[in-house]
């Protein structure tokens, strides 16, 4: 088989399996199992693709037929212009985060000390320490020792130095910082099992569900983390579409003013921020 037939093998079966971008991941995945590049196939489309490769390349295929997302298959997701590695120990950066690093980016500077509650891959810490310079100090925490393991290694890789903190939320932090920062899970427990079989199914439970409502997590982090908050520190959340009022309202009755959502680029709610009073 030619490597243009090989592609067209591999977007027929990931079709027929229900896979949303089929054309995209089964190139994905050629480029991975044949370490080839787009010029490289464009040479060599029509050259007989190697029985090992095409054997490789079919393997991976299965198993994204099988619904397993496709970084989990590659290891790796790109994250604000950076290489993060994944497994399925942590939540897959979405792009929808990016609002969140971005939109705290406005606010820090030099001396600031970061705090960023549920790190998974550590996307997000790696990220505001990697833009917004050294001058920046951060910590990160998990309940995850295995999602901790990952998080130091993409802070390596991403030549970020950071603290990292095993801890249920703030159970084993010590100090104050000027920015929480923090994705935790919000998914309400009912809506979990209508999500793409690639989420449900191999995504980390515990990264996902925010209880009955979505809002248990929101609940826990506010309160506590007056204690944790320098005078006029920043709290920053990532949240789902529709929870904006009530954080908000969470956000607000614990003291915390200049509280406001921020959508993100497909124009759904996707961060809420505020911070305490200088006094």
């Amino acid at each position: 088989m030619t490597f243009e037939g090989a592609l067209n093998y591999g977007r027929n079966l990931l079709k027929e399996a229900g896979v949303l971008n089929y054309q995209l991941d089964a190139w994905y995945l050629m480029e991975y199992a044949c370490k080839m590049d787009k010029s490289e196939y464009y040479m060599r489309g029509f050259d007989e693709m190697e029985q090992e490769k095409f054997q490789e390349y079919e393997f991976l295929l299965k198993k994204r037929g099988e619904r397993v997302p496709l970084q989990y298959i590659t290891g790796v997701q790109e994250f604000m212009g950076l290489d993060f590695k994944v497994n399925s120990h942590v939540l897959i950066p979405r792009q929808d985060t990016e609002t969140l690093v971005e939109e705290a980016l406005k606010i820090l500077e030099p001396g600031m000390e970061a705090l960023d509650l549920c790190t998974g891959t550590g996307c997000i810490i790696i990220s505001l320490l990697r833009y917004a310079g050294k001058e920046i100090r951060g910590t990160a925490s998990d309940i995850s020792k295995q999602a901790l393991l990952i998080a130091k290694e993409n802070a390596r890789n991403n030549q970020v130095e950071a603290e990292w903190v095993r801890s249920d939320l703030f159970q084993n932090i010590t100090g104050t910082f000027d920015l929480i920062i923090s994705n935790p899970p919000y998914i309400p427990t009912g809506t979990i099992g209508k999500l793409m079989p690639e989420v449900k199914n191999f995504e980390p439970l515990e990264a996902l569900d925010g209880a009955e409502d979505g809002l248990m997590f929101y609940r826990k982090i506010i309160p506590e983390s007056l204690e944790f908050l320098k005078p006029g520190g920043y709290l920053y959340f990532e949240i789902g579409h529709d929870q904006g009022k009530k954080v908000s309202a969470l956000m607000e009755e614990h003291g915390f003013c200049n509280v406001k959502v921020v959508k993100d680029l497909a124009g759904s709610d996707r961060v809420i921020c505020g911070n305490l009073p200088a006094s």
